[in-house]
């Protein structure tokens, strides 16, 4: 059941452009093919400034091409026979379609970032850019919660990460 809430809008600051139209991995790939870059508008161009002493990026986005929530309970595809609530997923179907990301930032040419590979499709509308700070992002003590569980999580993990392997 749905709790009334107000009305949350957000408006895009730019585009992430990617080779991906049709399928996209499930985790950025550091060192994916193609080109990835993010283009802000112009009107945000100046909030730009010094991002690029950063090695690596938060991108914000909405997921414009997930069909939002179908369930709060779900099944990892990589998984069997698995169920977990979708807070506890990294599934794109999400009750707000808002996606998260971490990225390396490779340049900055104007208002366009280039960046390592990104778990969207081309097209995707950009919410926010944070910087990412190791003091302050990297967590010693961050587990693998339920995936701890799995027999095989190390093999899962490769094909979460979307690293070939053989199986």
């Amino acid at each position: 059941m749905k709790e009334p809430s107000p009305t949350i809008e957000f408006s895009p600051i730019g585009i992430i452009r990617t080779p991906y139209e049709n399928q996209a991995p499930y985790q950025p790939i550091v060192e994916d093919q193609g080109e990835f870059r993010i283009e802000v508008f112009p009107a945000y161009s100046d909030g730009l400034f010094q991002l690029a002493r950063f090695h690596y990026i938060y991108v914000i986005c909405q997921l414009h091409k997930s069909t939002g929530v179908h369930s709060l309970s779900i099944k990892p595809p990589w998984t069997t026979d698995t169920t977990v609530g979708i807070f506890a997923s990294r599934s794109p179907k999400r009750p707000n379609r808002i996606g998260l990301s971490i990225v390396r930032l490779e340049r900055i040419e104007e208002n366009v970032l280039h960046t390592s590979g990104i778990d969207v499709f081309d097209g995707t509308p950009l919410l926010d850019i944070k910087p990412y700070i190791q003091e302050l992002d990297v967590k010693p003590t961050a587990n693998y919660g339920w995936l701890d569980d799995l027999d095989d999580r190390d093999h899962l993990m490769l094909h979460i990460k979307g690293i070939a392997h053989e199986s």
